[in-house]
């Protein structure tokens, strides 16, 4: 590979080719997109009056959480689209260590006492909506660094048509492969489904705000956006969302922001 780099060095205008081809290349230091570290992806809308209440407890039930042993969750609020006013993204790590008997009785021994008790029941109160879903992303470090600095949130969440949940699964890759080729921004994080409700899967893309998430479409020529779709594997620009619809079921967008 040295010797024929510098044969290319050697021709001006074979440099200018090699030089164009590395730079819009995608950079392989890109983080981490998906993996096997399980999460709980809790979705809830508050009852009607009860918006102010429900944060106050979900609050609360962090710090019965950290004295369970747990980490508490990634948390976003829902800005626009789907129906939940809460996204809470629990850490598990596999089954198996979480459903370990020491961590269990801990667990128990602080949502069985009388704290615990109340703000259950505060919570079943506050809550009109309740969705679980098991999923397999990047580990527990990766996840943290994403949401690091970051304050906006786009979340896509699909269901597959039946034979067509690993193709749904490879398209999300090549939408990444695409925005790894533009350059410019993070790749989404993919979520797979390991069990309760019936999503396929989900990604997340983060940002530092509405105005960036606004300025990332704007970055790139239509030239550059092609170029990078058929890099991807796409039939062009235009063929990425026609593909995705063609594997889906159904599909929920929202944009959500830091729930603080």
């Amino acid at each position: 590979m040295i010797f024929k780099c510098r044969m290319l060095l050697r021709t001006p205008f074979l440099f200018l080719v090699f030089a164009a081809a590395v730079s819009f290349a995608p950079s392989h230091a890109q983080a981490q997109t998906e993996g096997d570290y399980l999460y709980r992806v809790t979705m809830l809308r508050a009852a009607p009056g009860n918006f102010v209440d429900l944060m106050a407890a979900l609050r609360e039930s962090f710090e019965l959480d950290s004295q369970a042993g747990d980490r508490p969750p990634f948390w976003i609020r829902h800005s626009q689209g789907d129906h939940w006013d809460f996204m809470l993204i629990y850490p598990m790590g596999g089954f198996s260590s979480y459903h370990d008997a020491g961590r269990v009785g801990q667990r128990a021994a602080v949502w069985e006492s009388s704290r615990g008790k109340v703000l259950a029941t505060r919570l079943e109160a506050a809550t009109s909506y309740h969705e679980e879903w098991f999923a397999r992303s990047v580990a527990i470090d990766e996840m943290a660094g994403r949401f690091d600095g970051m304050g906006f949130f786009h979340v896509e969440m699909f269901t597959g048509l039946p034979g067509k949940r690993e193709e749904l699964f490879e398209q999300r890759r090549m939408e990444n492969r695409y925005y790894e080729h533009l350059g410019g921004r993070q790749l989404n994080l993919l979520f797979v489904r390991e069990g309760g409700s019936n999503w396929d899967a989900m990604t997340i893309g983060f940002y530092e705000n509405l105005q960036a998430f606004a300025a990332a479409g704007a970055m790139h020529s239509a030239e550059q956006q092609e170029a990078a779709a058929l890099a991807a594997g796409f039939d062009g620009v235009g063929a990425i969302s026609p593909y995705l619809r063609s594997l889906l079921a159904y599909h929920h967008d929202t944009l959500a922001v830091l729930a603080q």
